[in-house]
């Protein structure tokens, strides 16, 4: 005796896809439910904006690099694909952090948390924000706390308790390089929630993170390491989900086109005349060839304007609609050591808006992560773009090359040609989280549900854009919807 069966479609084939056919094949079949999956990925390849290139020794990511080790979704994703002993830690010999500030790199003083100072006499040493914006800083200690649940920006919750030298110089290029965006823009409450329930709390930011924040959980330089990857990359990731889901077809080269209702009176001839087989599935997917495919559950995965486009003509979609995504680029660059005269202390640095360069950030990934490189070659990973300032994305490779080249000049006192550069244009693929987001999100989630039970939206653009949010989001999804089903009057099973 088997399990009912249940036709499933995923829609996209990034880590949120390729997760919730893991999840779907795990938690469906635990409750007794046979799922026959199809997996639709628009792209020729799985794995989304995740991408590990070797070349010449090293072990270069062109998307994302690492993920924060504190959500351990994703070290449990790979202890259930076996490939956990692939993990590796940072280098802990580089601990330090800098930021840019007036031509110069200072360090990021010890205990700071986007901003926020856990550790006072480290922070009143520093040079990245002058003896005024220190005092405004300790006027957190006596400004009255917001009341308020109502969401608010991140920028104006830090602005208004630590003052806008904190948010500038500290806060937002911090975000840079998770978010892309504009911290005066960015709703708290989709990215930072914790915070504004800080305040309620403890009437001050600095003395809550003081009381109650764990180090090891939010601060780079501690003990335990806070990021993780791949030994051989990210793309070890992907590799062992598409392995795994050998029995979930996986079609790429081919987007989704629609999702239709199918009327019911023609679900229940196509029932009557499937003898035996139960209830007919109740949406049929299009797909770009024009093929269609039943299904019973349909999980979108895709980025929130491509969402849009499919569920746009069954509910409200402008939770989907205002959601902006930014464009950025990736340059990587590899460097003879002996080309290299300054001596690397540190993971990278990070440059504040106002300090008008062409990149927001770059890693020292040779020193951050050893086993990216060959002991007598440097690399080096800048980051291009953001909320505002995306135009250099689409510059020629030669001229973009040329603006990276400047900056590291000018900062780092680079003058060497590079081994090679490798150059990747993340269009699209920072969603921007406006003020009001979960409210949103929540209100299109019930929509769904009542208009179009049994498909499910989730991915970057909905609860967190880091590859473990990816994750939590398809395993919680594929869980509930699973328990969903089990409670629905199902047919007999089929004997065999």
């Amino acid at each position: 005796m088997t399990g009912s069966a249940r036709k499933v479609v995923i829609v996209g084939g990034g880590l949120s896809g390729l997760s919730a056919a893991f999840y779907v094949r795990k938690y469906y079949r635990e409750a007794g439910i046979q799922p026959d999956i199809i997996l639709v990925e628009k792209d020729k390849s799985l794995g989304g904006k995740i991408e590990t290139l070797h070349r010449e020794g090293f072990v270069i990511e062109k998307g994302p690099d690492s993920f924060l080790a504190r959500k351990t979704v994703m070290s449990e994703l790979a202890k259930e694909l076996e490939i956990d002993h692939e993990l590796v830690t940072t280098n802990p010999n580089a601990k330090k952090t800098y930021i840019l500030q007036r031509g110069k790199l200072h360090p990021m003083p010890a205990g700071l948390v986007l901003g926020i100072p856990t550790e006072l006499k480290p922070f009143l040493k520093s040079g990245l924000v002058t003896f005024g914006g220190k005092m405004r800083a300790m006027m957190d200690f006596i400004i009255p706390p917001r009341r308020s649940t109502e969401d608010e920006s991140l920028g104006a919750l830090i602005e208004r308790r630590l003052g806008t030298e904190v948010l500038e110089n500290m806060t937002e290029p911090l975000l840079a390089g998770i978010y892309a965006g504009d911290m005066r823009k960015i709703s708290l409450q989709a990215t930072f929630p914790q915070f504004g329930d800080v305040e309620r709390e403890y009437g001050s930011l600095i003395r809550g993170m003081m009381m109650g924040r764990k180090p090891a959980e939010t601060h780079t330089g501690t003990k335990k390491s806070a990021f993780l990857t791949f030994r051989k990359g990210l793309h070890s990731l992907v590799h062992a989900l598409i392995h795994e889901l050998h029995d979930v077809e996986q079609r790429t080269g081919t987007g989704v086109a629609a999702i239709h209702v199918r009327d019911e009176k023609e679900a229940a001839g196509s029932s009557s005349q499937a003898a035996g087989t139960g209830s007919s599935p109740r949406y049929e997917i299009e797909l770009d060839n024009g093929e269609l495919v039943q299904a019973d559950d349909v999980y979108v995965t895709v980025q929130n304007f491509a969402a849009a486009g499919l569920l746009r003509p069954h509910v409200d979609v402008s939770a989907l609609d205002s959601v902006n995504y930014v464009s950025v680029a990736n340059v990587v660059m590899a460097f003879a050591k002996q080309d290299i005269h300054t001596e690397y202390d540190g993971s990278g640095f990070l440059v504040p808006r106002k300090e008008g360069r062409n990149i927001t950030a770059c890693t020292w990934t040779s020193t951050k992560w050893l086993h990216t490189s060959p002991d007598d070659r440097v690399l080096l990973r800048c980051y291009v773009g953001r909320s505002g300032d995306e135009q250099n994305v689409e510059l020629p490779d030669a001229a973009l090359t040329e603006l990276v080249l400047k900056d590291l000049k000018e900062i780092m006192g680079i003058t060497a040609k590079p081994m090679f550069t490798e150059i990747t244009r993340l269009r699209h693929s920072m969603p921007q989280y406006p003020v009001g987001h979960p409210a949103r999100i929540a209100a299109l989630r019930s929509e769904l549900a009542q208009k179009l039970p049994g498909v499910y939206a989730f991915g970057a653009g909905y609860d967190g854009i880091g590859m473990p949010d990816c994750i939590k989001q398809a395993k919680q999804t594929a869980e509930s919807a699973a328990g969903r089903v089990v409670q629905q009057p199902e047919p007999p099973a089929v004997l065999k």
